[in-house]
């Protein structure tokens, strides 16, 4: 790995504060972390190849203690250094925070001396209460078992939650900030926060009951003139929404940016200097035109702590102007990235307490991994293996009877294992809890073949996911798609064990239960009837695993045309 892209923007030639005729000039460095979901170990990323860009290469990324690295590094070259969220920090975590509620990332984060986050989806997964202990401290917690394991005592964060768009449907008021005005040196900068308007959409409807989520441009917007009465010297928003883009997350000022980040960043008051962007897990640094098409940069760092966003800003203290932004993304070098000492000894604690339990081999495969890489029709082997595992714990007349089963897509949070090689094909119960680490309950339903049909039409007319969403479907159950055809129409050839589904027919369907209250778009999911509950995910997982040496299958259930 070459060292340089690691530190790619770290060297940009900044003097903290200089003094210009008539103004009073600062040089700010922002790094944000996006979708980091207690990854507080490194994990395998995709680089472009330094030799030839056409290909990429694997390394070790992320890490919390090299972050804090890299921030030393930054804050030692520019003080005027600041550290933010822009969502997702937690929730969907691996074993070593996850097991302990997420504490030890809440507490790493603090000690970066994190500023701001922004709510993100995830944030939402264990209910408001939760986070607002997250923000509070205190170990009153709705999952006793796990929370003030980590110490004692739980201090809460030692940063703000900023969300502009999120308001408790009882008091009108939104539940955190929608800005802070953070002192960074001499100037004010102010981070304005919302997260993905479609968030009841993809988190289990008690996470969010009682909540309104509000539109993303509209409440970043109105905080603009409370910002500018407030005295802010620049404005940077931190929005929980994002897109894709056709360039590498390296690429400086990319035109490819494509999702519904592009809409949101089109509507944003152009007071605000820059846009730092989550949710879709992928590194882009581009520019996007505001309202009135002045360009503008759009940036986000892929997820688990791989990337930093980087943004420089030249600011004029004394007329609150921005001279001029400077974005990258800058690569967490595990292998050769300086390490925080004290965020090295918070992670082996964490280990500590959580290792006995992440170590116990489940499983040898039939391969070194399974992953979660999808053909051109949406399906993976690792989707199917998953899909298969719950039909099998709910199978029995007792435990549902099921005859068919569904697997979310967004909740297969890793292959497996997630790194290689792995020339004994064990798994541990780390690995597969990595994989599935929501422990959601297994549940069966009654739908008639036309509402599986109908399930499978909502698949590409999804507006949380910008997207087609593709379920993973148990083995038996097949059918084609067809790309040309209308939304509404494009699932033919539906079968089950080789026979047509009957449209008028009742059949046992097992899904989780983030799928069975309707999420991710999937409402006919929640018209089903004689709803049974069962095992938890990863115990149905990992059951599934210890009983057979799992290979990877032919990946060909699902058909594509066009």
């Amino acid at each position: 790995m070459n060292k340089n892209l690691m530190l790619v923007g770290l060297a940009l030639g900044l003097s903290g504060c200089s003094t210009m005729t008539g103004s009073r000039v600062a040089d700010v460095t922002i790094i944000g972390v996006n979708d980091f979901h207690g990854n507080l170990l490194p994990t395998s990323f995709r680089v472009p190849d330094p030799a030839d860009r056409t290909k990429t290469v694997t390394v070790q990324a992320g890490g919390i203690d090299t972050i804090g690295g890299i921030l030393a590094d930054a804050r030692q070259a520019n003080p005027n250094t600041v550290f933010v969220g822009v969502g997702d920090m937690t929730g969907a975590s691996p074993l070593a925070s996850a097991l302990l509620r997420d504490e030890p990332t809440i507490d790493a984060l603090t000690q970066l001396g994190m500023q701001v986050n922004v709510v993100g989806n995830h944030e939402f997964d264990n209910g408001v209460a939760e986070l607002q202990r997250f923000q509070k401290g205190g170990c009153n917690s709705n999952d006793a078992a796990k929370a003030c394991k980590f110490d004692n005592t739980f201090a809460g964060a030692g940063f703000t939650y900023l969300a502009a768009n999120v308001v408790d449907e009882k008091t009108g008021q939104t539940i955190f900030p929608a800005y802070k005005i953070v002192k960074v040196g001499p100037a004010r900068i102010a981070f304005v926060g919302a997260v993905l308007k479609d968030t009841p959409t993809v988190v289990t409807p008690s996470g969010v009951a009682g909540l309104k989520f509000e539109d993303e441009v509209a409440s970043i917007n109105a905080a603009v003139p409370q910002i500018i009465r407030g005295g802010a010297d620049a404005i940077v928003a931190l929005v929980h929404q994002g897109g894709t883009s056709k360039d590498a997350f390296d690429v400086v000022d990319c035109k490819t940016l494509s999702g519904d980040i592009v809409k949101i960043a089109n509507g944003i008051d152009e007071r605000v200097a820059a846009i730092m962007t989550g949710h879709t897990h992928r590194g882009y640094n581009c520019l996007v035109p505001g309202p009135t098409g002045k360009d503008r940069v759009v940036i986000q760092g892929d997820s688990y702590g791989h990337l930093l966003q980087r943004l420089d800003l030249r600011v004029d203290t004394r007329t609150n102007t921005v001279l001029a932004v400077k974005a990258s993304n800058v690569v967490v070098d595990a292998k050769n990235g300086a390490k925080d000492a004290a965020l090295t000894a918070l992670v082996q604690k964490a280990k500590t307490l959580t290792d006995p339990v992440a170590a116990q081999t489940i499983a040898t495969l039939g391969a070194e991994q399974i992953t979660r890489a999808t053909n051109p029709a949406g399906e993976s082997a690792l989707g199917d293996v998953i899909a298969d595992s719950q039909l099998a714990a709910t199978r029995t007349p007792e435990k549902g009877g099921a005859v068919i089963a569904f697997m979310n897509p967004g909740g297969i949070r890793a292959d497996l294992p997630v790194n290689v090689p792995n020339p004994d094909q064990k798994v541990s119960y780390g690995d597969a809890f990595t994989v599935q680490p929501f422990g959601n309950i297994l549940t069966v339903i009654t739908l008639t073949g036309a509402q599986v049909k109908a399930v499978l039409e909502q698949q590409f007319d999804n507006p949380s996911a910008g997207q087609n969403r593709i379920l993973q479907v148990s083995e038996g159950l097949s059918y084609t798609w067809d790309n040309a055809k209308p939304k509404g129409e494009k699932v033919s050839n539906l079968t089950l064990n080789g026979q047509p589904l009957d449209p008028s027919a009742s059949y046992r369907v097992t899904v989780n239960n983030f799928l069975a209250d309707g999420g991710d778009g999937f409402t006919v999911f929640a018209q089903g009837t004689d709803r049974l509950g069962g095992d938890i995910d990863i115990d149905a997982f990992s059951s599934y695993l210890k009983s057979k040496s799992v290979t990877p299958g032919a990946v060909n259930r699902i058909t594509r045309l066009n």
